[in-house]
């Protein structure tokens, strides 16, 4: 299931070089894939460069994000692909940070890496314009009305991604949180970007051809519960 900013992380996260006794994803984190992880310190330090410095590409290429990994069932399948374009995880929590990459690597995948960090401080670790397509995938509902202030669709954040990516670039957003997804649709809307189309059952509707089933969206269809999807553009 994602985690992270996907299912329920905490919104403060500290150094990873300060914990005191490692686990085996953080082991692997610095040893088995440091070729393609950065931690909460490094990935600001690419801000603007992120295709040179990461891949050896020029401006032009394509850099996508995926935010919330979770295990990188999609995120593996998207570097498969779109071997042309450039992608990026954001993940906070070390298990599924290390499955997304392995399960990239081990596909084959060289244009995949991924970060440890807070995907709400977008604008901290890209420069404007740097990034195009953007996919965020059933991030953390926080149901409670206590917790509401700490999902991440909200205005704050969609203006930072809305300055960060490309003009004409897109994102995708699904989740099966009716209440969310309604709530998210309303901050959308006060945003600059397009609502390309939305829809409250998205398995029923004219993106199920080309939509890729996540594992965690696999466990809500086997108990028949809508996947609720909105596409954007800037």
């Amino acid at each position: 299931m994602p985690s992270a900013m996907s299912r329920g992380a905490q919104l403060k996260i500290g150094k990873t070089k300060n914990i005191p006794k490692p686990n085996e994803y953080i082991h692997s984190m610095y040893h088995e894939y440091s070729s393609y992880c950065l931690d909460e310190e490094m990935a600001p330090q690419n801000k603007g460069h992120w295709r040179k410095n990461q891949f050896g590409m020029g401006s032009e290429a394509f850099l996508d994000l995926e935010i919330g990994t979770g295990n990188g069932y999609h995120f593996a399948h998207r570097a498969q692909c779109f071997p042309e374009r450039q992608l990026l995880g954001i993940e906070l929590k070390y298990k599924p940070l290390i499955q997304t990459i392995r399960r990239a690597v081990r596909s084959g995948c060289l244009n995949a890496k991924v970060m440890r960090y807070n995907a709400v401080h977008v604008d901290q670790i890209f420069a404007p314009e740097e990034i195009h397509d953007v996919f965020i995938h059933f991030p953390d509902p926080w149901v409670k009305t206590s917790q509401k202030k700490h999902r991440l669709v909200q205005l704050d954040f969609l203006l930072r991604l809305h300055q960060v990516q490309k003009k004409g670039s897109r994102v995708e957003f699904k989740t099966d949180n009716k209440d969310y997804f309604l709530d998210a649709m309303e901050q959308i809307q006060k945003s600059p970007y397009h609502i390309v189309g939305s829809t409250m059952d998205l398995h029923h509707s004219c993106w199920s051809k080309t939509n890729f089933i996540t594992q965690f969206e696999n466990l809500f269809l086997r108990e028949g519960l809508p996947i609720h999807f909105a596409l954007l553009e800037k």
